[in-house]
């Protein structure tokens, strides 16, 4: 009932992304970091880095995804820029004199498109997770001709870490509440949180054997059965429109590297 509640006091907008299938949402993620990658110089990713930026403004998720993307964003400019700018092969004009080195257009733009496509790949990624769950998202896929054991095996690999997350927590409460002081500086949690990677990596190790016994209990190495899934795929109107957009703007990308590259237009 509470998620109910939850869903209907979101956002508008994030109550549509929820609603489109999660496959789709994939598919579209993947699309656009594709075009942001093909098209010539770093205009498009910028493009959409923004367009993604107001997309998750209007979910009501700009704070997280901010942090994300800026926690990615700001370091990886910054280094690639040096780096590119600096000592890039393809620098031919120059837009600044520091005496030790000097700063190249080209490596500027280069680093730029690269920082921009990582990015697009990552806002992308980032609100399909946040609006799609892991099983959803299997679930689809196996729906679409994905082997049931892929699909198991996903799903597994998906949940490693949170569940590892949440079996860290388990444990340091539990420790806490022996007497184990985990707070202090960094040397002394460093000492502290040693002693809890023995029982993580032991219950690691327990839930790949689990697993490998529930392939087999629930009967994933039976030929010609019929699996079913307890989620239910959602599916929208939007979403083939929403591929088609995203597949046209990959072609749009070509089109562009392509009269770039013969020289018809300079982008």
């Amino acid at each position: 009932m509470g998620n109910e509640i939850d869903e209907r006091e979101a956002p508008r907008l994030d109550r549509w992304l929820r609603s489109l299938n999660p496959g789709a949402k994939l598919l579209v993620a993947l699309l656009l970091g594709v075009a942001a990658l093909v098209f010539p110089g770093p205009a498009l990713a910028g493009v959409l880095v923004l367009v993604l930026f107001a997309v998750a403004a209007g979910a009501g998720a700009l704070g997280s995804f901010a942090k994300v993307m800026f926690g990615f964003g700001v370091p990886a400019s910054v280094i690639l820029v040096f780096i590119q700018g600096f000592y890039g092969s393809s620098n031919a004009t120059f837009i600044a004199d520091f005496g030790f080195a000097r700063l190249g257009l080209e490596g500027v733009l280069a680093a730029l498109k690269t920082v921009g496509t990582v990015l697009v790949f990552l806002g992308g990624f980032f609100l399909m997770n946040r609006t799609a769950t892991p099983s959803e998202l299997v679930a689809d896929l196996t729906e679409r001709g994905l082997s049931p054991e892929a699909g198991y095996l996903v799903l597994a690999s998906l949940n490693v870490v949170p569940q590892m997350r949440r079996r860290m927590a388990t444990i340091q409460e539990a420790q806490t509440a022996r007497g184990l002081e985990l707070s202090g500086g960094v040397v002394s949690r460093l000492r502290a949180a040693l002693p809890l990677l023995g029982p993580v990596v032991m219950s690691s190790l327990t839930d790949a054997q689990e697993r490998s016994m529930t392939l087999e209990t629930h009967g994933f190495h039976l030929k010609g059965a019929r699996h079913t899934t307890y989620r239910a795929v959602r599916r929208s109107r939007a979403d083939a429109p929403l591929v088609m957009a995203a597949v046209t703007l990959v072609v749009l990308s070509v089109v562009a590297c392509v009269v770039t590259a013969l020289g018809l237009v300079s982008l």
